[in-house]
């Protein structure tokens, strides 16, 4: 049995769970979740929500400083780090990655 996941009920999951509840900005999930849905729509297969896991592979970073420092590597843009992995777009510099 599945429920359907909207919006507000994904970012509240987040936002209620103490554990969990500053791992992404609002905007961070607002973007998680549209990536989320722009992926099942593009390709018919339906994701179960997983918070946890959600939380263990995806990262939000304040900017590219940010994310070199974590990585102890050297990108020079986002194009750049996109070769490594997903990228989702949150702000002008604030973005997540899928962790690799």
């Amino acid at each position: 049995m599945k429920e359907y996941v909207t919006e507000s009920t994904f970012i509240d999951a987040f936002k209620q769970n103490d554990d969990r509840k500053n791992q992404f900005s609002y905007e961070g999930l607002t973007a998680l979740y549209e990536y989320f849905e722009e992926y099942e729509d593009s390709t018919g297969e339906e994701i179960e929500f997983d918070m946890i896991g959600i939380c263990c592979e995806y990262t939000e970073y304040d900017n590219l400083k940010e994310l070199n420092n974590n990585y102890s590597k050297q990108y020079k843009d986002l194009e750049e780090l996109r070769e490594e992995t997903e990228v989702i777009i949150v702000t002008f510099d604030r973005f997540i990655i899928r962790d690799f």
